[in-house]
């Protein structure tokens, strides 16, 4: 597994943290599962294209 470091401005990391928490998650479960389906979305896109 992978590090990385994320810089958010301070608003929009309250604002992520407060979701995560309502989704009884920790932000970064939260972030990973947000990003996840993120790509699998571009994965499909792609393909539909293709």
């Amino acid at each position: 597994m992978i590090k990385l470091n994320l810089r958010l401005p301070d608003d929009l990391y309250a604002r992520t943290k407060a979701l995560a928490a309502a989704d009884d998650r920790s932000l970064n479960s939260w972030l990973v599962s947000l990003v996840r389906r993120a790509v699998e979305e571009g994965e499909r896109r792609s393909a539909q294209k293709a």
